[in-house]
């Protein structure tokens, strides 16, 4: 097995020598644990229902891609939120890393497919965490709030098996679906997600900052119910 160790390391954005992520991480998970499998799936389900999902809160300030701000700002879209599953993981002694792939989202609002001029989510975060001698992905973004307003199940993650995104919704539909995956980086690799969100949404800056400032997934699907 390959040394582990450059997965374990706090970070600028795995920054779990930040005391409020070791805060989070605690609040979640008592020092008696010891199960690892216990422990990631304790603090998977923090992260996807305390954080609540937001993709209108992109920020290319690399700061906001750090656990410590997730937790300040309580709402961010999928990256950072990996990012903080990961950050209380090496806190507790379990590898992970970053994964980042491109995705076709089925059921994203008709607002945001607006913005982003295409239903193909580029630089989509996963984490990827190392149980039992492997590597499991482990995908925390949509809160179950956020789900039930959706009609999704809320996306379960035991550990064991890969849990990356609904297929489908919970009526039949088709939801996510893979379209390139970039691999997994043992940190943020900002300049190269920075320069491929330019790339892929050229116009975004300009939307979010006449039409996306205070909006929400969860007010963009609500109102499609209403």
């Amino acid at each position: 097995m390959s040394d582990l160790s450059v997965y374990l390391k706090s970070t600028p954005y795995f920054d779990f020598d930040e005391a409020s992520v070791r805060a989070f991480a605690d609040a979640v998970v008592d020092s008696s644990a010891i199960d690892p499998v216990e422990i990631a799936t304790a603090l998977y389900l923090a992260v996807r229902d305390d954080i609540r999902y937001n993709p209108y809160s992109f920020d290319k300030d690399a700061k906001s891609m750090s656990a410590s701000w997730v937790l300040e700002h309580k709402s961010t879209y999928c990256v950072p939120k990996a990012v903080l599953l990961g950050a209380v993981a090496r806190y507790k002694r379990i590898p992970s890393r970053l994964g980042l792939a491109d995705v076709r989202n089925h059921v994203a609002s008709p607002q945001f497919v607006e913005m982003l001029g295409t239903n193909v989510f580029a630089m989509h975060g996963y984490i990827e965490l190392f149980l039992e001698g492997r590597w499991v992905k482990a995908t925390p973004a949509f809160n179950a709030e956020l789900c039930e307003i959706m009609g999704v199940v809320p996306l379960e993650f035991n550990g064991r098996e890969d849990s990356i995104f609904h297929e489908f919704t919970d009526d039949g539909r088709k939801h996510m679906e893979y379209l390139k995956d970039y691999g997994t980086f043992d940190d943020v690799p900002y300049d190269f997600f920075v320069q491929s969100i330019k790339e892929a949404y050229p116009h975004m800056d300009a939307f979010i900052e006449e039409y996306g400032v205070g909006k929400s997934l969860e007010q963009d699907m609500a109102a499609l119910k209403s």
